[in-house]
């Protein structure tokens, strides 16, 4: 039994990755951008880029904020790190319900057809026209 993946499965794979990891995103959404020749997909492989990007450049202002802040004196009991403390909370929810709805919209718009592998319709391909010639 040789079934490939739905086209919904392959965009709600695209953003757990970029959820998990942007290394994980890297592999699975570079290789769906460079090879893939659904444009759906690379659609979603793009989009998901973009929120990944965004909320790993958040994740570095904040690591930079607190190393910064931790070279002072009173910075882990200062309204300083109060604040770092609740937008980093903050962040971390809204990355979860961000992930969570673009993947439920990239699952549920995906078409149910599920993709062969190339090679699978491309015999079929020459199937049909060995079929014309006779």
């Amino acid at each position: 039994m040789n079934e490939g993946w739905s086209t919904r499965w392959k965009a709600l794979l695209i953003w757990v990755c970029g959820y998990l990891s942007i290394i994980a995103y890297a592999v699975v959404g570079g290789y769906v951008i460079v090879k893939s020749d659904n444009e759906e997909l690379k659609k979603t492989a793009k989009t998901a880029f973009i929120v990944t990007l965004i909320f790993t450049l958040i994740s570095m202002f904040f690591a930079l904020y607190t190393n910064i802040g931790g070279m002072s004196s009173g910075f882990y009991s200062s309204g300083a790190y109060e604040a770092y403390d609740i937008l980093n909370k903050l962040t971390n929810v809204a990355k979860i319900i961000v992930y969570v709805v673009f993947g439920a919209i990239a699952f549920f718009k995906g078409s149910k057809d599920i993709e062969r592998p190339a090679f699978e319709q491309k015999n079929e391909e020459d199937q049909k026209d060995e079929d014309l010639k006779i």
